[in-house]
């Protein structure tokens, strides 16, 4: 779907003006993690009407194009040209006790202002210390002294970017120490007291669940849905050696999972979707046609939230 750009005020030769202008608060549906696998095939379809994908949007992670030059940016500037974008970060390390990075903001920010996003978003989790980087996404101690922890700097991160933020739920496979209370409880009181929104997973819920031995359901009851501004969904593996699910970004959505996006869609009401797909990356035709099966559940959740605003309606006042 091609989306005409606004025109904008002047802008000065040392900030490039933003390749994508459209306001895209209102960007709903289900959209799809551009990835390098299908890269060259989505670039040669942008010029082609009838065979230009038709997409509410594309997720980017910033850190996967800032400070490059050459053929990476040039590629996004062409998707933003033609798709919104939104944003989903890897690297800021919310957990983390280290002072944040200036030089990655300063290049987070470019890389904003050159793409606008609604949000940017990043995952509740810790992923290094000392300048060093993990490259894993590790879990928090559900305590509240990391509660106040991570929601300062989730209010600072914020802050910084003067941009919505979105934190989200990770898997995560072992707690750390005794925890204080449940994960669902631990994400609802960095909400409140970060006052930022949340990328819900419903991948990662699915998985948890399983692995931790809780209902999905009741985990996702406890989530105040005003908050969720973006959904995740992706695949996950089964070692049944360990009775483990791992989330890999690396299968197809299963069907649990899909009626859980159904299921919280009839909740939340009109949200971005984004299908992930990490590893075993299929061509993008195949991509294509398992988000139009999640459209399709994602439309279903639609009717439902609004079949639900109609039955709590007030009734209508009689005329005197």
């Amino acid at each position: 779907m091609e989306v005409p750009a606004i025109a904008r005020g002047s802008e000065t030769a040392s900030s490039p003006p933003p390749i994508h202008l459209r306001r895209a608060e209102g960007l709903v549906g289900v959209g799809i993690g551009l990835r390098w696998e299908f890269l060259d095939t989505l670039l040669q379809r942008l010029d082609e009407t009838a065979g230009r994908p038709k997409l509410p949007f594309f997720e980017v992670s910033p850190e996967n194009y800032m400070r490059r030059g050459g053929y990476i940016p040039e590629s996004l500037e062409r998707v933003a040209q033609h798709y919104p974008l939104i944003s989903h970060g890897l690297a800021m390390n919310f957990g983390g006790t280290a002072r944040y990075d200036d030089a990655y903001f300063r290049s987070l920010g470019a890389f904003l202002a050159r793409f606008p996003s609604p949000w940017h978003s990043d995952h509740l989790c810790f992923g290094g210390s000392g300048g060093r980087a993990l490259h894993d996404l590790l879990p928090l101690p559900h305590t509240r002294v990391a509660v106040a922890h991570t929601a300062a700097r989730v209010r600072e991160a914020q802050d910084r970017l003067g941009l919505p933020l979105a934190i989200e739920n990770i898997s995560y496979y072992a707690h750390l120490g005794q925890p204080e209370m449940r994960e669902q409880q631990f994400v609802a009181e960095v909400l409140e007291a970060a006052d930022c929104k949340l990328l819900l997973d419903v991948n990662n819920v699915y998985v948890n669940s399983l692995n931790h031995g809780f209902d999905a359901k009741a985990w996702l009851s406890a989530v105040d849905m005003s908050r969720v501004t973006q959904l995740h969904v992706a695949g996950h593996d089964h070692h049944p050696e360990d009775d483990l699910y791992i989330d890999t970004h690396g299968a197809p959505v299963c069907d649990p999972v899909i009626e859980l996006l159904t299921w919280v869609v009839a909740r939340t009401g009109p949200v971005a979707v984004v299908l992930e797909r990490d590893n075993a990356v299929p061509a993008l035709d195949v991509l294509l046609a398992e988000r139009e099966r999640l459209q399709q559940a994602y439309d279903r959740g639609i009717q439902r939230y609004r079949a639900s605003r109609r039955d709590v309606s007030p009734a209508p006042r009689l005329a005197p």
